[in-house]
């Protein structure tokens, strides 16, 4: 009775052995940012000091769900500038604090990955599934795990999603197919994600309606009916498949004009011209654009890095030359041409080919002047689909390991454990688990701490009700130096400066006004302003950067180069200083305060015009 016993758990083990990383992982994931709570240290390039801020910003203005507003950044901002009320992640910060809300994102985030995978992975190999279930859960946690950039983790984690629905409505499955995918959007972003879906989505569909017109030609059957031609050809329907697909085509770009209705609205019906039609884009030279190709192509970018160079592309490499070469040698040239692995690969070359295309400028010319609302849109984010794509090849290699015996299932296996960990310990931009852990580790083993700031010290939510108390804060425009606006912005402080891609040119230029006298001083700080500008900061005149998201402030300069007199007439009255300034008379200011956090971590300089 034992030994049945024995056998029955260890098939039950071999069937689910993806239980114990995958639940041990999300147990870690929870453990670690409630247990240390905000004293976790979490990214703060295009995270901390943008959406976080921005979230809390509507929250404490309560302007989630207003209109014809503005919120208190750069010296006003139309609230249709921000993220849709209308989407999964927003939602999330409507109800809970912005910490929770964050780290339930980065758990949706993967458990939208492995699931959607999953679902995927069902539709294609339905008759496997039983067998497959462990690599497929795996690969898709693989997925879902990697540190993507976190404000559009649901958008990167979906995109499986997204062609299990397609493949849904091609395969004629039902109407309410389309019902959800109307919705999709929900967990997407439009001009991340979703303009690119519905451009494959059209490359498809003209493609197959190709294919359609191509086959009905050289069959003999000119004079037959269009239903005739789809029956003959069996392409899943012909051209009602076709017609299926313009038809999701229809009703996804519906989805995202619903649930973006405030993006859309200020791209189509705003005549004010924004920093978009300021920024100057790089031209790269041919060579240049090659390297650039091949460095997309091996690493990806840190917005979506699906850290894939150290396992999925050596093994995907490794079976692209064999089983090429396979075909090569068996003389079998459709194959090539047909096998799913390799359009994976032509897919993974032509998004990485875009990427480098981007920075060809006559290119990039003809795009902003054939459809002038995408002018300064940047189309070579067709490389934050490469790491879905990455995961989807080596599901294909993981699948053929299983299909071709015991010992290679294990071999798969063990494949995608390696990548799997590999996500977890390469310390990337967003690798939050990563650095919190090491940090803390850190700080036990040494006797000290990191020189990082954590969520909880960055914010320094205490410090600013502390100031606001002191001063009687009352709303009035202020600006940061030495470290992030978003800070101010956080915790209730309008702000003459800010971060933003969509703002207006003309505020631009009013705003340039204040920092003039350091943008003459340092020519790499003017033209990184000038030729984009989507950070509006006060800028040092003397060191490249002085904004600091670290305890230490590193500047070689206590002066603060700024046009009191324009800061004046943008309506400006306090400045919040990380660095005690010594020309603070002659920039027409006066020392109101100055407060420490209760750790010693951060110092405020308060002044005043």
């Amino acid at each position: 009775m034992r030994k049945i016993t024995g056998q029955k758990w260890f098939l039950w083990i071999t069937k689910y052995w993806f239980l114990f990383p995958i639940s041990g992982f999300l147990l870690l994931v929870a453990g670690v940012f409630f247990g240390f709570g905000e004293r976790s240290y979490i990214g703060v390039h295009d995270n901390m000091d943008l959406f976080l801020a921005q979230f809390q910003m509507l929250k404490n203005t309560g302007s989630f769900f207003k209109h014809g507003v503005d919120v208190p950044f750069l010296g006003g901002v139309s609230r249709d500038n921000l993220p849709s009320e209308l989407s999964l992640y927003s939602v999330l910060f409507m109800l809970f604090p912005t910490y929770t809300a964050y780290i339930l994102g980065i758990l949706g985030k993967i458990l939208f990955g492995m699931f959607s995978f999953r679902l995927l992975a069902g539709e294609l190999f339905p008759e496997k599934m039983e067998t497959y279930r462990p690599f497929v859960y795996m690969t898709g946690f693989a997925y879902g795990i990697c540190w993507f950039f976190p404000a559009f983790g649901f958008a990167f984690a979906s995109i499986p999603l997204a062609v299990w629905l397609l493949l849904k409505i091609y395969r004629g499955q039902g109407k309410r197919w389309y019902v959800a995918l109307f919705f999709y959007p929900l967990v997407s972003y439009f001009s991340y994600h979703g303009i690119f879906i519905l451009g494959y989505l059209l490359l498809a569909i003209l493609g197959l309606s190709a294919r359609m017109v191509y086959l009905g030609r050289h069959a003999g059957w000119e004079g037959q009916s269009a239903q005739a031609v789809a029956h003959r050809t069996d392409t899943r329907g012909g051209w009602t498949a076709v017609f299926r697909l313009l038809a999701a085509l229809i009703v996804l770009a519906a989805g995202f004009v619903f649930c973006e209705y405030r993006l859309f609205g200020q791209m189509l019906f705003s005549d004010e011209v924004t920093i978009r039609s300021s920024i100057v884009n790089a031209s790269l030279s041919a060579s240049e654009i090659l390297r650039e190709i091949w460095q997309v192509f091996r690493e990806g970018i840190f917005h979506a890095d699906g850290v894939h160079g150290k396992v999925v592309l050596p093994v995907c490499a490794l079976y692209f030359v064999g089983n090429n070469g396979v075909h090569l040698y068996k003389r079998e040239g459709k194959a090539i041409l047909k096998d799913p692995f390799n359009l994976l690969v032509l897919f993974l070359l032509f998004n990485s080919v875009v990427y480098g295309l981007y920075d060809f400028e006559p290119l990039r010319l003809l795009v902003e002047r054939l459809i002038p609302p995408l002018e300064g849109w940047q189309f070579n984010r067709t490389i934050f689909f490469n790491p879905f794509l990455w995961y989807g090849a080596l599901f294909l290699v993981l699948k053929r390991l299983y299909d071709a015996g015991v010992w290679q299932m294990w071999l798969a296996n063990a494949i995608v454990c390696a990548a799997v960990l590999v996500v977890i310990l390469t310390p990337t931009r967003y690798n939050d688990l990563y650095h919190t852990c090491y940090n803390r580790a850190y700080e036990h083993f040494h006797g000290q701490e990191v020189d990082e700031l954590t969520y909880e010290q960055f914010y320094a939510e205490d410090l600013f009700e502390e100031i606001k108390s002191d001063i009687g804060y009352q709303g009035e425009w202020a600006a940061a130096y030495g470290f992030h606006p978003a800070v101010l912005q956080y915790n209730g402080i309008a702000t003459l400066d800010g971060y933003l891609g969509f703002y207006s040119q003309q505020y631009k230029e009013d705003f340039r006004k204040i920092i003039a006298p350091a943008l003459e001083r340092v020519e790499a700080t003017r033209i990184y302003y000038d030729d984009w500008g989507a950070r509006a900061y006060l800028y040092s005149g003397t060191d490249l950067s002085i904004v600091s998201a670290t305890k230490t402030v590193y500047a070689t300069d206590d002066h603060i180069y700024i046009d009191g007199e324009a800061f004046r007439e943008l309506g400006g009255t306090y400045i919040f200083s990380r660095i005690e300034l010594s020309n603070e008379k002659e920039a027409g200011l006066s020392l109101r305060g100055e407060y420490t956090a209760s750790d010693g971590s951060m110092k405020i300089y308060v002044y005043k015009q």
